[in-house]
């Protein structure tokens, strides 16, 4: 039997859609399995989850970038939900928190007004790398 005190972390620093269906997946992988999950979201990947951001970014790495509209397509076709629902749905079923980067938030003149509700806290480096210093699994997305 799995100890439940086993944890990932997960670091979001990308913004893109391609990047964050995976944090979703992981993260709803990892609850099921009965682990704890932290995520820390800073840089672009903090961006993606202010309020005006959830549903409106479309954008994919520029590697795949060319591929991005056929995919988006055939997501749709298959009524794949939002990488936003995912999270979403993983935080229903398990305990995963969302930290937004402070130092962050202070450098884009953004308050928690700015983001989604599925954002739980504000924390600098420190607390973060406090959370995330037991974790099984470490992941930079």
């Amino acid at each position: 039997m799995m100890d439940m005190s086993e944890k990932m972390s997960i670091i979001v620093f990308s913004g893109t859609v391609d990047k964050l269906y995976p944090v979703g997946i992981l993260a709803s992988g990892a609850v099921a399995m009965g682990m704890d999950v932290d995520i820390f979201i800073t840089f672009w990947g903090l961006n993606a989850f202010r309020k005006d951001q959830i549903t409106q970014n479309t954008k994919i790495s520029r590697d795949f970038e060319e591929m991005g509209a056929a995919m988006m397509q055939m997501m749709q076709s298959k009524k794949v939900p939002s990488w936003y629902e995912i999270l979403k749905r993983a935080k229903e079923v398990g305990n995963v928190k969302i930290h937004a980067c402070s130092m962050t938030m202070d450098l884009m003149g953004m308050t928690k007004d700015h983001l989604a509700d599925i954002v739980d806290d504000v924390v600098g480096v420190g607390s973060f790398i406090d959370l995330a210093k037991d974790s099984k699994i470490t992941l930079f997305i």
